[in-house]
């Protein structure tokens, strides 16, 4: 009888180690441009979610996908994110950038903002325009 209450207080032990997996939230879309050029294969896209809450700093980077460019636009994306770290009275924006040998050649223009409290349309369409 007590080794069946140790190996119980074990298996109890181990299971309360094992941290909770934090929740997670996605957003999905699509980058596209007007412009009527295809892309050459060795280009880059980088798509970030950032919190813009501060005027005076830096944007703060929560998740970004990068990576060599599949096909031609529409561009799929897809960022996941912690629910519980979004504070209310953030702002929240998805921007995207194309690269060519480190040379940009598309990048958001507009503020593509979004709420991350579930009511985000998806798939989120994010234009790019030229860089100059």
């Amino acid at each position: 009888m007590k080794k069946l209450s140790l190996i119980a207080a074990a298996l109890l032990l181990t299971a309360c180690q094992h941290p909770t997996p934090a929740p997670k939230a996605s957003l999905a879309g699509e980058v596209f441009y007007l412009q009527r050029i295809a892309l050459p294969p060795n280009a880059i896209l980088s798509v970030s979610l950032q919190d813009i809450s501060l005027a005076d700093a830096p944007a703060k980077v929560i998740n970004e996908q990068r990576g060599p460019v599949k096909g031609q636009v529409p561009l799929p994306f897809h960022l996941s994110y912690d629910p519980l770290t979004v504070e209310p009275n953030h702002r929240y924006s998805v921007n995207a950038r194309i690269e060519v040998d480190g040379k940009l050649l598309f990048i958001t223009t507009e503020n593509h903002a979004v709420r991350l409290d579930g009511t985000d349309p998806q798939p989120l369409k994010v234009r790019v325009d030229a860089a100059r």
